[in-house]
């Protein structure tokens, strides 16, 4: 959430970078200007209207011990009648700031001066591409076809318990996806981040903290009896250890990482490009999320970005990053890196992991401070990144690794699964 202060002094350049983002409400940012100045005047009526009534209320107890008990009277009528004044410029100071409030939470965070323009995923920037494409076998077989011929995942089993988009993973594709999971979170200890478990569950203040609600909140699940949500990633609870609190800037920077499953609605997703793994309403996914010192962040997010590059690497296929145009950021995201692998077997480029800075956009929602070496509490940057999300991972070794006698498995994760080849 952007701080109304920022947004006073920084009117005409909010406008521009909003207009980056493609967003098409300029209107509330003069609306939020006028309402904070409706508060700051309602605001200082009602504190000097109750500074006079504190006077008056001494003066008649003055007037009380001196014997004057008529005066007395006449001023404790005016006193009732100032309670009675005070007490409604503060309801409508809490109907002000609540209307407030509402327009500020729709305002998105501001893009970074390096954002392209664009409205569209095609519109993103490839700034890097990293190894060549698999040389695969004649008649080479897509993911879902591997999984079915050498009975790793069972999709049909998944809609008979569940629905679509909830697969069964079996023996060796169960292993593969705990060899992962284990691989990504040994990697991410050997990077500093502390490995935290957390609720898969959580409730109306976590989610608007990090800014899934309420603009997702159509694409998460809720537990209406308990009005609990299931979380869509690991960066909710992780980031949400830190609501509400003052950390030291010497504590600066916290990293941590988490493996949970993530549930997302994913309402509207239909079509041949969400078959199999490609899309999927519950997965498995190892999160890193940093707090930093402001001046840190964008060379933190470039770290975040090797980190996710090096897994990558390491499992052997070939990726390109991209810079997302603000048609197609994230309402939180002030930068964000798409990580993409090549799925030789679907010809098409597959999203596995999002690295994000958000610079002071959560912290202000989440009420997170630091305290600076004067004493005074200052917002830190929040950034997260998949590293990374399990299931287009697994589809592009499934596919990419495949020989005409099965599937090899990649040397850095044989440590995790003991087995090499999968036939």
């Amino acid at each position: 959430m952007l701080q109304v202060s920022y947004i006073r002094e920084n009117k005409e350049e909010i406008l521009e970078r909003l207009a980056v983002k493609n967003f098409n409400q300029p209107e509330l940012v003069d609306q939020i200007i006028h309402l904070d100045d409706q508060r700051k005047e309602t605001q200082l009526n009602a504190e000097h209207l109750l500074a006079h009534s504190n006077a008056v209320s001494k003066q008649v107890g003055e007037l009380m011990r001196n014997g004057k008990k008529e005066d007395a009277e006449t001023l404790k009528a005016d006193t009732a009648k100032y309670k009675t004044e005070i007490k409604g410029l503060q309801e409508e100071l809490a109907i002000i700031e609540h209307e407030l409030h509402q327009k500020l939470i729709v305002l998105p965070n501001l893009p970074h001066s390096s954002v392209p323009k664009g409205k569209t995923p095609e519109e993103n920037e490839v700034i890097l591409s990293n190894g060549a494409l698999p040389n695969l076998p004649k008649n080479a077989l897509p993911h879902w076809e591997l999984a079915s011929k050498y009975n790793l995942i069972d999709f049909e089993l998944g809609v008979k318990i569940t629905g679509a988009g909830f697969p069964v993973y079996k023996g060796k594709g169960a292993k593969m996806q705990r060899a992962l999971i284990n691989f990504f979170l040994a990697e991410a200890e050997k990077a500093g981040y502390d490995e935290m478990m957390v609720p898969l569950l959580v409730n109306e203040a976590s989610g608007f903290g990090t800014g899934q609600l309420p603009d997702k909140e159509g694409q998460m699940y809720r537990v209406s009896l308990d009005n609990l949500y299931l979380i869509p990633t690991a960066e909710v609870p992780v980031t949400n250890l830190y609501r509400d609190v003052i950390l030291k800037e010497e504590e600066l920077p916290v990293r941590n990482c988490g493996y949970t499953p993530c549930f997302r609605r994913e309402a509207g997703s239909y079509g041949a490009h969400v078959r199999g793994l490609n899309r999927l309403h519950q997965f498995d996914k190892v999160e890193i999320v940093q707090i930093v010192h402001p001046d840190k962040s964008y060379e933190v997010l470039e770290q975040m970005s090797l980190h996710v590059q090096s897994l990558l690497q390491k499992l052997g296929l070939q990726y390109r990053v991209l810079r997302l145009c603000g048609g197609d950021m994230g309402f939180t995201s002030a930068l964000t890196y798409d990580m993409e692998v090549y799925s030789a077997a679907q010809e098409r480029w597959l999203e596995v992991s999002s690295v994000s800075n958000f610079e002071t956009f959560q912290s202000n929602r989440l009420k997170l401070r630091y305290k600076g070496k004067e004493g005074k509490t200052i917002l830190p940057h929040t950034l997260n990144g998949s590293a990374l999300a399990l299931p287009r991972i697994l589809a592009s070794i499934l596919e990419n690794y495949q020989t005409e006698d099965g599937i090899k498995v990649p040397e850095c994760l044989v440590p995790f699964t003991g087995f090499d080849f999968i036939g």
